[in-house]
């Protein structure tokens, strides 16, 4: 007897809200808006979007990080980034970077134009307590890298991490993690295209809608997402979104969830409260970067 794959529902929702970050950057925060709302292993996701110069052009100048991972995928514009390793990637329209914090990276992302468009994503992904204090890393990936799984109905899926597709034609993005093993769909549905994805069953997994419509879950019980907001979905082998009547961009994120202790404290994530004292110890006394050389993940 074949077996019946349980479709996963959308639980709750979560709008976006407005604010800012770095030196005056305007964006949208949804998951991490506030402390403890978490989705193990994701700690953060920002939106950024916006035609006005005014609005991103300070930045985010020098910063540090310790304790996870940031991902940055850019949908238009161009920003590069330079660290105290002397590290300097440019992030161009459908790139990406994948930085390991670990231990401690101090970096900037500064945008190289003063006018039109920026738009794209942050997300940050927790590591686990043994990798925490790891030499800090990162990858810069180009569009030409990240592969797309074309859809007979005209929709396209761009993998930047994990796979996508059937168990017959499976496509695996640039990237892979084996702590939290991350899943980064870039879904641009057409007019009422229909999509079913597979998915770990043991992952937690959420969609973000950042332009158009979609409808979640199977045919019986499908709900509404919102754009700006995160749907989070209950466990389940298979993911099943239909496109609204003007198409859909949707970020589709899964990941093994870690199940430990989370303290964050501005740009650190611990497990305890006095690794994050050290954190800020280490960073007042000039220690905090005291690592080797960095290696692409």
């Amino acid at each position: 007897m074949p077996t019946i794959m349980q479709t996963r529902l959308l639980q709750s929702t979560l709008s976006s809200i407005a604010t800012s970050d770095g030196a005056g950057v305007k964006l949208r925060r949804s998951i991490g808006q506030k402390p403890g709302l978490y989705f193990d292993p994701f700690l953060m996701l920002d939106a950024f979007g916006t035609e006005h110069p005014e609005d991103y052009i300070r930045g985010f100048p020098p910063h540090p990080h310790r304790g996870f991972e940031t991902v940055t995928y850019m949908i238009e514009g161009h920003m590069r980034h330079e660290d105290h390793l002397g590290h300097v990637g440019d992030l161009r329209p459908g790139g990406m970077q994948w930085m390991t914090a670990g231990r401690g990276i101090i970096h900037s992302e500064m945008p190289m134009q003063t006018e039109g468009r920026m738009r794209g994503f942050q997300l940050w992904i927790n590591l686990p307590a043994a990798r925490k204090m790891d030499p800090p890393s990162y990858r810069d990936v180009d569009p030409s890298e990240i592969p797309v799984l074309e859809c007979e109905d005209g929709s396209r899926i761009r993998v930047l991490a994990g796979s996508a597709g059937t168990r017959e034609r499976r496509i695996e993005g640039p990237i892979q993690r084996p702590d939290t093993e991350p899943v980064f769909l870039d879904l641009e549905l057409t007019r009422d295209a229909r999509l079913a994805q597979m998915v770990d069953p043991d992952h937690h997994a959420f969609l973000y809608v950042y332009e158009g419509s979609i409808e979640v879950g199977p045919q019986s019980a499908k709900q509404p997402v919102p754009i700006d907001h995160v749907g989070f979905l209950s466990a389940g082998e298979r993911i099943e979104i239909q496109a609204g009547l003007d198409g859909a961009r949707v970020l589709l994120l899964t990941g093994h969830p870690l199940g430990e202790p989370i303290v964050q404290h501005g740009p650190f994530v611990m497990n305890t409260r006095a690794e994050i004292e050290r954190a800020i110890r280490d960073f007042q006394t000039g220690h905090f970067t005291d690592t080797g050389e960095s290696g692409a993940p």
